[in-house]
């Protein structure tokens, strides 16, 4: 299946192109998992975002594939949101219309209104015209590297376990810290530690709304070679305290489960 998604420059959902996609449920059955999209930007409406952009004219930027697709915890309306893999932004932009002629086929019932549609069905070779703009063939194409984007600054550096005395294996903090894989996480499992609920906007406000630290549940000494991991799966929100507790000794990451056991033979005593 193939499909172009808009990302417009002011959007309620704040997605970033590559990481996630919210969108109402009607446009489910074209974001099922495994689904190849091409990313879409309409018509400038505003210069702020020029530098953002590849063109002020209606173009295409971008290739990823649907992830994983979860319900939006915090919408009313039933929408949903997907996690994009293999994210590969163009070089250059694919107009939207060449010598006139749009790249997309549009119905004839669609013509008055087809351009409102954030969600939009491709056939094959409406995808393969548009990519044979920017690959020579679509063998190819590049896919995204799981260690891509890292962000050394985070808040949960200096937190991994390795037997002392020898190397040491980085792989799980450098997921942590990869702000992608982090965004998807927090999205999936919220911002409240999984072992003691903290949750830092609740005490702090403002200020700390959204900040918690994500932790990998394998551990590192596990991870011979970056593997592709699942935020769903391999990720979990940590609060400060717990996550410092996790890789308190060197050669020993505690689980999750290990750590909820000391929370609550703790909390007993008390």
């Amino acid at each position: 299946m193939h499909t172009i998604i808009a990302e417009n420059d002011e959007s309620q959902w704040k997605d970033e192109a590559g990481t996630l996609y919210h969108f109402p449920k009607r446009y489910a059955k074209y974001l099922e998992p495994g689904t190849q999209l091409i990313y879409y930007k309409g018509r400038i409406q505003s210069l702020q975002y020029r530098s953002e952009r590849l063109a002020d004219q209606p173009h295409y930027f971008a290739t990823g594939v649907v992830g994983k697709v979860f319900p939006d915890k915090d919408s009313t309306k039933g929408d949903l949101f997907a996690t994009i893999l293999d994210y590969t932004p163009f070089n250059k932009p694919v107009m939207a219309k060449n010598d006139g002629v749009y790249v997309e086929v549009i119905p004839d019932s669609q013509k008055s209104n087809y351009w409102r549609n954030g969600v939009r069905p491709a056939d094959e070779s409406v995808f393969d015209s548009i990519l044979s703009e920017i690959y020579s063939t679509k063998d190819s194409f590049p896919s995204s590297n799981a260690l891509d984007e890292l962000d050394l600054n985070d808040a949960n550096n200096g937190l991994e376990s390795g037997t002392e005395g020898q190397a040491t294996s980085s792989y799980g903090t450098t997921y942590e810290r990869n702000p992608k894989y982090r965004r998807q996480a927090i999205a999936i499992h919220g911002c409240s530690c999984i072992a003691c609920g903290f949750n830092f906007g609740e005490v702090y406000g403002d200020y700390a709304e959204g900040f918690i630290h994500i932790h990998h549940i394998i551990p590192v000494s596990q991870l011979d070679v970056p593997t592709s991991i699942d935020p769903e799966t391999d990720l979990v929100p940590l609060c400060a305290n717990c996550h410092s507790v996790v890789h308190r000794r060197k050669a020993q990451t505690l689980s999750v489960e290990e750590l909820k056991v000391l929370i609550n033979a703790f909390s007993r005593k008390r």
